[in-house]
């Protein structure tokens, strides 16, 4: 009705019903890789993607249809620092840990599963996760595998992990469906968890084959009445053979069709909870080296890089500030301290930290800011390359107090790049030393101007002093606005911002927090409402100050103090 007399509407409506449909481009499965045992094209046609790459034009569906098989390859981030940890633990001469043959009944590792200590631990940092498996208390590594499966809205929402916790610890009695089953259900505690136990069911109940119970797994799983009404009739025909009641058969098939839903692939699940153990193992017994590896895969991740650093406060493992002449890139060890890698401080890109790390490695630390600009290619490492540095503190270690640094750096900076040209002009003139040409003059070098007395200039105030290295890196390292209050903070019971994560919504709390920024909303009637970015010791969080409290809260906010708030979850 809307379009009569409307050229406009009608010419949109026209050409949207011819695009309609209509394939925009051809997108490529990022992981699935297809298999076929004689040449492709006597399956399907084929097309060259856009780097080249050889695709199928059919999808996964028909791939299937005409008889191929298609894999999916995932590529985890977790491997790499699984992999850079025992690269760091070899690198302090400690024997490599051979994750192959590790036994999947260490106690420790156990431990930290049960206690929630999971940053950095694969699939379980999540704070829901690290509430059930505080209640589960995992002991072996089937429950592990389970737990994965489990974490998931269906079963989370169905009660199905709550009764599975219970049957754990005795205080719901194991049962099964029928004694045949206790094989396939005991360990799970009775419960129906993986689709491999569906199809177990109907092999051991009916009779069914492999490849059948694959069938029945795939049409419980896609709810099709007419498939399911046919897949009902054979199995109480195979459940007959086996002499089972009709009663408990037809039970335990809509059993089956009910966690069929809920049901993961265990395969999947198992080889994701190895991982995970192989994490919490390394974190168990090498937490220095893993945590270094850990913070090192998450460098781009503000946020992360600081929840991690926390993390080892808590673990009571030490974390050194930037140093040119000790740090690496990424983060690294030394006597049992996690030290900050230069690829962590914002504005300090991968080239220059390559190109300091390396001509430290090769000619030994550097003495002063002068000689760190002499020996550095300074077209790689820039002004404000060097500027992150000192507010960082990665020079403190030259001696000068960072004001001091700042003071010296445009003289330091051109003196490197004075050398640097000699250096080049250098090899000219050899070279018409060589051909006899006219050199230039002989080696009569001037004699330095002498250096600015930089001591003399007074260090920045610790306030500045905090701020500027909150800037370089995106948190408080060397201290906090909030350390020299930690006595008080415990005293007044205040709960911190990684403890809310656990509350449930509505909760009445109090948090002692920093505000790193705000930003001002007019409300539907006009007032100004605010919202703030908080952080404390543990962590980052948002807060949301309704007009009434932002009116009165203002003075307060722009003093840029540590403050308590008290308000809901």
């Amino acid at each position: 009705a809307m379009t009569v007399g409307n050229p406009q509407i009608e010419k949109l409506i026209d050409v949207s019903k011819r695009l309609e449909g209509l394939a925009r481009h051809a997108s490529t499965h990022a992981a699935g890789i297809v298999i076929s045992d004689k040449p492709m094209l006597d399956y399907l046609p084929l097309y060259k993607g856009k780097e080249g790459e050889i695709v199928t034009q059919y999808d996964m569906k028909l791939v299937e249809k005409v008889g191929l098989i298609k894999f999916d390859f995932l590529g985890l981030r977790t491997m790499t620092v699984v992999e850079d940890a025992l690269d760091i633990i070899a690198g302090a001469g400690k024997p490599r840990p051979d994750l192959d043959t590790l036994a999947l009944t260490d106690k420790a590792t156990y431990d930290i599963f049960c206690s929630g200590d999971t940053d950095g631990i694969f699939q379980v940092e999540s704070s829901g996760m690290r509430k059930y498996l505080r209640m589960l208390k995992p002991t072996c590594f089937e429950d592990i595998i389970a737990m994965l499966a489990l974490y998931r809205p269906g079963p989370l929402g169905s009660g199905m992990v709550d009764e599975f916790i219970k049957r754990k610890h005795g205080q719901i009695q194991v049962s099964y469906p029928h004694p045949s089953l206790e094989e396939t259900l005991k360990p799970t505690y009775g419960v129906i968890v993986y689709q491999e136990q569906v199809m177990s069911c109907a092999r051991v109940i009916a009779n069914y084959t492999l490849g059948g119970a694959d069938l029945l797994r795939r049409a419980m799983g896609k709810k099709k009445a007419e498939e399911m009404a046919k897949e009902r009739q054979k199995f109480m025909v195979g459940a007959r053979e086996n002499k089972i009641a009709d009663a408990t058969a037809a039970e335990i098939f809509d059993l089956m069709e009910k966690f069929a839903e809920y049901g993961f692939n265990k395969s999947h699940s198992a080889a994701y909870a190895l991982i995970s153990y192989y994490t919490a193992y390394l974190k168990a017994h090498y937490p220095v080296e893993f945590m270094a590896s850990i913070i090192s895969s998450e460098l781009a991740n503000t946020d992360k890089v600081f929840t991690y650093i926390n993390a080892c406060r808590e673990m009571h493992i030490p974390v050194v500030p930037p140093d040119v002449n000790v740090s690496e890139s990424r983060f690294s060890v030394l006597d049992g301290k996690v030290i900050f890698g230069l690829a962590g401080i914002k504005g300090v890109g991968e080239d220059a930290v390559g190109e300091i790390v390396a001509e430290r490695q090769e000619n030994g630390p550097f003495k002063d800011i002068y000689d760190l600009c002499e020996r550095v290619n300074l077209r790689k490492i820039n002004k404000r390359t060097l500027e992150a540095l000192i507010k960082a503190g990665a020079l403190d270690c030259l001696g000068k107090t960072r004001a001091g640094h700042m003071a010296a750096l445009e003289r330091a900076v051109s003196m490197g790049q004075k050398k640097a040209k000699e250096k080049a002009q250098g090899m000219i003139s050899m070279l018409d030393l060589l051909g006899g040409g006219a050199g230039g003059k002989a080696n009569g070098e001037e004699p330095a101007a002498p250096l600015i007395a930089d001591e003399d200039v007074p260090e920045w105030g610790d306030e500045e002093k905090m701020r500027l290295e909150k800037e370089a890196l995106g948190f408080f390292l060397s201290s906090h606005p909030l350390l020299r209050y930690r006595h008080e903070l415990r005293r007044l019971n205040l709960t911190n911002l990684a403890e809310l994560k656990e509350l449930p919504g509505g909760t009445m709390v109090r948090v002692a927090a920093l505000v790193t920024s705000l930003r001002e909303y007019i409300n539907k009637k006009g007032d100004k409402m605010a919202f703030l970015q908080l952080e404390d010791l543990t962590g980052t969080g948002e807060c949301t100050l309704f007009s009434n409290v932002y009116l009165e809260a203002r003075e307060l906010l722009a003093q840029d103090q540590p403050l308590v708030f008290e308000g809901k979850v």
